[in-house]
Parts: C-alpha cells; sequence; structure tokens
C-alpha cells in the first residue's frame, strides 16, 4: 500500500462474516502503522482503532431475521418468505484515529454519526 501511494482504503470485508476476522484484523493492524484513514463495515473495528464506520445495524439485522426463523418455525416455506435489505445503516466516528492521522474532520459530520468515539 505504501509503495502504491494508496491515500485511503475500504475494508469491505469487515461485516457480519466472522471468518474473515483475521484478515479484517491484519487490515486494521496495516492501516494504523501506515497511517491510512480506513473505513469499515463494523463499528467494533473503529472502537479498536479503526477511522470509521458505515454499514448495516446488525442487532437490527438479527432481530428481523429471528421473525423469519419463527414463520419457518410455524410453517412458512423459506422459498416463500421475501429476500430482504437491510433498512438501518449507521455511521461510527473515531476523532481519537482522525487526529492521530492529522485529518480534520467537518464539524458537520459527527453531528450526523450515530456513534462518536472520542
Amino acid at each position: 500500500m505504501a509503495q502504491m501511494q494508496v491515500g485511503a482504503i475500504i475494508d469491505i470485508l469487515g461485516g457480519a462474516d466472522r471468518s474473515n476476522s483475521a484478515t479484517t484484523g491484519r487490515v486494521l493492524q496495516l492501516a494504523m502503522s501506515n497511517r491510512l484513514p480506513a473505513i469499515y463495515q463494523s463499528e467494533d473495528l473503529v472502537i479498536e482503532g479503526g477511522l470509521m464506520s458505515f454499514g448495516p445495524n446488525l442487532a437490527d439485522e438479527f432481530r428481523r431475521a429471528a421473525s423469519y426463523v419463527d414463520k419457518i418455525l410455524k410453517g412458512t416455506k423459506p422459498a416463500d418468505l421475501p429476500v430482504e435489505e437491510p433498512t438501518k445503516f449507521e455511521l461510527v466516528i473515531n476523532l481519537k484515529t482522525a487526529k492521530a492521522l492529522g485529518l480534520t474532520i467537518p464539524p458537520t459530520l459527527p453531528g450526523t454519526a450515530d456513534e462518536v468515539v472520542e
């Protein structure tokens, strides 16, 4: 990344699939050691030091999935259930990481975030 003069990264592996947690942890480590701003899908990586995340609210997704399980256990065929997409997305910003990277976050952005790590 340093040789290619990458200015920022987007980690698309950091969602709900924890089979990628080792890869995502490595991406987080590389981004931090190379002082690269990075955006992730999962807020837990922002809490660990990533710059920001934007993605579906996983707790909401699991609650919605529970209603599907309930319907299937009551006899509904899975093929008869509609495919749903996430409806609630969250923005999480780590201001400590922004400061460490020397980034200025516009003052309006933290005001629109769902969570701000200070």
